[in-house]
């Protein structure tokens, strides 16, 4: 039976902005979409929210709920930031997500609030109920604590990466556990690496749920490397170091870019990520089934937003994106046979 005969069920997993990028591309097909997102942002608005209010941190759950919402309208206000005053920094869509947990009684209850506001088709879930931080140890046995501190951190691809876990430990949301069983198809979206992708396998019970989850599993790797944490990476290395959280012949496809961009545009990349590279990739892989390679580029840099230098001591935020529509098709033909 055809996947679009079907509805089948897509599960993505990581951070607000790459899972993002892979929702809005399915959004035209027929099938059900959830994204589990990570919950252990320690910057930006979100970190400081959660540091007054107590609360788990709400920017890729809204970069998610503005991406499957209905009413386009509405999502340049929810993105809008706060420039001056007691508000500077804060986005006004985390305001009204942090007003909605008052008011609804907690995270599930305001995300299912706004939800119906937005006109949301699909299903966000956090990958977590608890609140914890994600800790880096170095290869010298250094500890690097917190989100925006890893992503900081200029010298961890340097020293080398030993583990990273979270700090205290935590359960999976049982609607996340859920929403794996039931895929037909998991896919693994691109982003901060150790700060994005791998702290969903952190978390008690996902590894496991997704071994075990008939799905078929799909790894989207990023398009170029995050200066101080992959630096020099291959497609080689992010596929080796997944594995050592997830396991062995769990993931079927590794989904690649080949593209470059114009030397105007890269040289504007650069300019404002000094050191960062398109990642790099053995050419022998584009003979193997399990790994699929192609131009993945969207073809428009996006240009810093100065507001995001009102929360982060480094932008950070990346200028090339995927291409929705290509990852979606490739993604949909690749699994349309199961």
């Amino acid at each position: 039976m055809r996947l679009a005969e079907s509805r089948k069920k897509i599960v993505c997993l990581g951070g607000g902005t790459g899972v993002s990028v892979v929702l809005s591309g399915f959004k035209k097909y027929p099938i059900e979409l959830t994204a589990i997102v990570t919950m252990f942002d320690s910057g930006g608005s979100s970190g400081k929210l959660r540091k007054e209010l107590g609360i788990l941190p709400l920017g890729d759950i809204r970069q998610c709920l503005t991406t499957l919402s209905g009413k386009r309208e509405l999502i340049p206000i929810l993105h809008y930031r706060f420039a001056k005053g007691g508000l500077r920094g804060h986005n006004l869509g985390n305001l009204l997500m942090a007003a909605l947990i008052e008011i609804e009684g907690g995270l599930e209850g305001a995300i299912d609030k706004i939800t119906k506001i937005l006109n949301v088709k699909g299903k966000i879930i956090p990958v977590t109920a608890e609140s914890a931080d994600i800790v880096a140890t170095l290869k010298n046995n250094q500890k690097v604590k917190g989100e925006e501190k890893i992503i900081n951190c200029r010298y961890l691809s340097k020293v080398g990466l030993k583990k990273l876990s979270l700090e205290p430990k935590v359960k999976a949301n049982p609607e996340a556990i859920s929403a794996i069983k039931k895929a037909d198809l998991i896919v693994f979206a691109p982003g901060k690496f150790y700060t994005s992708i791998l702290p969903n396998l952190l978390v008690g019970g996902i590894p496991e749920a997704v071994r075990s989850s008939r799905a078929k599993k799909v790894f989207v790797c990023n398009l170029m490397t995050q200066i101080g944490n992959t630096d020099n990476f291959k497609v080689e290395n992010f596929v080796k170091i997944l594995q050592e959280y997830l396991g062995q012949n769990v993931i079927d496809y590794v989904i690649f870019n080949t593209g470059k961009l114009p030397e105007k545009e890269l040289k504007e990349v650069k300019r404002v990520f000094p050191g960062a590279e398109f990642i790099k990739y053995d050419k022998a892989l584009l003979k193997k089934k399990s790994f699929v390679g192609g131009n993945l580029l969207n073809g428009i840099i996006k240009k810093p937003n100065p507001a995001d230098a009102l929360v982060k001591k480094v932008n950070q935020r990346t200028m090339v994106l995927h291409d929705p529509k290509k990852l979606a098709k490739i993604i949909f033909n690749l699994c349309r046979q199961y």
